[in-house]
């Protein structure tokens, strides 16, 4: 998710109708500018680098927010019930549209992740791995991080596991709603990374 604000101002955004990789083209209506939806970057016309700043949101299942937030309502358009004309299209092993360009054997075709992007490196947590691994403590070029997973509601969360200097590892502990965490030397790694991609 990404702030629609740029340089103090307040921009709505358009579908242009394009892809890149298989991944939604935006468009600015004040300055028409081209943007990767997965880049989060201006990639043609005046704007052209900018980047957009990330919001914070959390992915996961309907019923797991509803069961948070009862009274939320949601827009249903053109036609009634719960159908959804690509449930075929997510389920299926096609690479999108218009096919793969590159093509990388490390996860399945759609695999979610959770994407996290440190100052030089950005790893990929595969929900496939996640689903074994609730809890990962990682570090992402030089920054210690946990990765927190539901296999209910499909829905995770990335904090910085410093804490006043100090780093941690954290545990499960069998409650559904808590950690326990370990202090460990500054800077020193004590997970094992899962197999994941890089």
């Amino acid at each position: 998710m990404y702030s629609r604000e740029i340089n103090g101002d307040e921009f709505t955004f358009g579908v242009s109708g394009k892809l890149i990789r298989n991944t939604l083209v935006m468009y600015d209506r004040q300055t028409n500018s081209l943007w990767g939806q997965i880049l989060g970057r201006a990639i043609e016309g005046p704007l052209t680098g900018t980047e957009l700043e990330y919001v914070p949101a959390v992915h996961l299942t309907w019923s797991a927010w509803r069961e948070q937030h009862p009274d939320t309502l949601a827009l249903i358009k053109g036609y009634t019930g719960n159908y959804d004309s690509y449930t075929g299209y997510y389920s299926s092993g096609s690479a999108g549209v218009i096919g793969e360009t590159f093509c990388d054997n490390r996860l399945y075709t759609k695999e979610f992740v959770i994407g996290v992007a440190g100052e030089s490196e950005a790893v990929a947590y595969p929900f496939s791995v996640l689903n074994q691994e609730t809890v990962v403590n990682d570090s992402i070029g030089g920054q210690d991080v946990l990765v927190v997973f539901s296999t209910d509601s499909g829905a995770g969360i990335v904090f910085d596991r410093s804490v006043d200097g100090a780093s941690y590892t954290f545990i499960e502990n069998g409650d559904a709603h808590s950690l326990t965490r370990r202090p460990v030397p500054f800077g020193m790694q004590q997970a094992v990374r899962p197999q994941m991609g890089r």
